[in-house]
């Protein structure tokens, strides 16, 4: 299977500020690994989107996935409330 290449908005990066260092790891960890496995088995496809989401710890990180093009792309990192905003 090909790699996906992982693209991250520039608004992720106001989204993890707050966030813990170490849970910042375990976060772009998960990111990192949607590159050879998009859906993995717990991410969840949003109902009325075309968007994934992933739950790492007590944040969640939302994504789409483009297949023709293989691409990944990270929409917005946080807790549960940030997210659905």
């Amino acid at each position: 299977m090909e790699q996906y290449k992982i693209i991250v908005r520039k608004s992720v990066s106001k989204d993890i500020k707050h966030i813990p260092k170490k849970d910042i790891k375990r976060i772009l960890s998960s990111i990192k690994t949607l590159a050879s496995n998009p859906r993995p088995p717990q991410a969840k496809k949003l109902s009325g989107q075309e968007r994934y989401r992933l739950r790492q710890g007590n944040y969640r990180i939302l994504y789409s996935i483009e297949d023709d093009r293989l691409i990944v792309c990270v929409v917005k990192v946080g807790n549960r409330k940030d997210v659905y905003r």
